[in-house]
């Protein structure tokens, strides 16, 4: 995880609210153009990091690549597109929750080796990183990021050196490493997509005539004109090489541990994950808010993007009107410096203004995703009631955090966590609702009945799939 001070730096955004670490994409095409299609892949996947992004390309054996900090079109252009022109690509999109936000630790992660080169991509958090990197320090590895990323392409290449293939070396790896990686590995011959034995994150795989794709999400592979043909299983290693395509089930465990908040907040709302449709998921995170615990009003809010899909399901089993209360500004970006707390507070106010003519005089029921450390939503809540709103009634379509995430989610430790020092009542006037809810751990259950998978809980229960001290199942 990142260090504390990187941590601080994290809070410190106008949007403050909670990130996923990245997102990947990956597509092999012998009709090449693989950089274009990549980019547009990597504009789909955009909410999953907008930090830093890149593209590693092969052309012929001959691997290319560009990465930078910023969005995927502030760092591409045509021609940088074109000079990365092959029939194989993998791409990436980053925040960060481990390493410093400097271009080094942008991906695709590229190496050379006496076996030749190595582009890797990964979503997901590593738990006992300073132990393994260690490891790999006394073995005479030396890293060029802060990134645990890397220590993922080091195994690789160290696995690679003992193993007859490269995926076999994929596949040795990653039953050795612990925690969430979703990522996509590309040799001068080959595109290797690998899912963790928990399936923390989702990776999906899909085709577009010739072309065999890979990507974070849906969303990114029905972007590019592709149909998504299925989600990896957990533990399972694609190979694609010259067309065909091979499956390794060696490191399958058969129970999987996705992360609940890909539901909740992470994912865009026109991706399927696990058979469940996010949109629907966050209709449904609605509607058993509303069951949960009514309230009279008026009108239901939802505090854009993630709040708008609970609240129209809240809105549905309650028969209240759901109405747009919030206008976004969606120029503001999150290199926005808000060095003190008077800056964040303006950073919210030029990001979100409350719509008077839809709750002047009226009892709002306001939606949103989450709290974590109360100051955001205390700030919106103003923003109502000085639009005149007589009344704000706070539902959070997830449970109360009380633990950090160690797999990818920048949740910070407890003592940053609101729900860890305070109860619902303290929260509810820290915050100046009239009344507040968060969903409960039963109705957290039913959120996506289609999905075909476990979850991992963690950040609400504690209680986590795997030890996150770095020890050994």
């Amino acid at each position: 995880m990142a260090d504390r001070a990187e941590t601080e730096l994290e809070w410190d955004r106008p949007d403050m609210g909670l990130h996923e670490e990245c997102g990947v994409f990956g597509i092999y095409d012998p009709a090449g153009g693989c950089a274009q299609t990549t980019y547009y892949g990597l504009y789909a996947l955009q909410h999953r990091g907008q930090e830093a992004c890149g593209i590693a390309t092969i052309n012929d054996r001959e691997q290319s690549f560009y990465k930078d900090v910023g969005l995927v079109s502030e760092v591409f252009d045509k021609q940088t597109l074109q000079r990365l022109n092959g029939t194989m690509a993998v791409g990436h999109v980053r925040y960060a929750t481990t390493g410093a936000r400097e271009r080094e630790n942008a991906q695709p992660l590229t190496i050379k080796y006496v076996k030749g080169t190595l582009a890797v991509v990964h979503n997901g958090n590593l738990v006992g990183v300073d132990q393994l990197r260690q490891k790999f320090e006394y073995q005479g590895a030396i890293f060029h990021t802060t990134s645990d990323s890397e220590l993922i392409a080091y195994a690789i290449a160290q696995a690679r050196l003992r193993c007859a293939s490269v995926e076999e070396a994929v596949c040795q790896a990653a039953s050795k490493l612990r925690g969430a990686f979703s990522l996509l590995v590309m040799s001068p011959q080959k595109l290797i997509a690998c899912r963790d034995p928990w399936g923390f994150r989702p990776l999906c795989m899909g085709r577009k005539g010739q072309a065999i794709l890979f990507a974070s999400e849906s969303c990114a592979i029905e972007a590019v004109g592709g149909r998504v043909e299925r989600e990896l299983e957990p533990g399972e290693v694609v190979v694609v090489q010259d067309g065909r395509v091979q499956s390794i089930r060696d490191n399958c465990r058969g129970k999987s541990h996705m992360c609940i908040f890909e539901y909740i907040y992470f994912a865009r709302p026109d991706s399927i994950i696990a058979g469940q449709s996010v949109h629907q998921a966050r209709v449904n995170a609605g509607r058993l808010l509303a069951r949960q615990n009514p309230v009279p009003a008026d009108v239901v809010v939802g505090v854009p993007d993630s709040g708008l899909d609970a609240a129209r399901g809240y809105a549905l089993e309650s028969g209240l009107p759901n109405v747009m209360g919030f206008v976004k500004n969606r120029y503001v970006g999150r290199t926005f410096i808000t060095p003190d707390q008077q800056s964040r507070e303006q950073a919210v106010r030029i990001k979100l203004s409350a719509l008077r003519s839809e709750v002047e005089g009226k009892r709002v029921v306001m939606v949103d995703d989450s709290i974590v450390r109360g100051t955001t939503c205390s700030q919106i809540i103003a923003l109502l009631r000085e639009a005149g709103a007589t009344e704000v009634h706070m539902r959070v379509s997830a449970p109360p955090f009380i633990s950090p995430c160690y797999f990818g989610t920048d949740i910070p430790d407890k003592d940053r966590l609101i729900a860890c020092h305070h109860s619902i009542d303290e929260i509810r006037d820290m915050t100046g609702a009239d009344s507040l809810d968060f969903l409960s751990l039963d109705n957290l259950q039913k959120l996506a009945p289609n999905a075909r998978c476990g979850f991992c809980e963690g950040c609400f229960t504690e209680h986590y799939p795997i030890p996150v001290d770095g020890s050994e199942d």
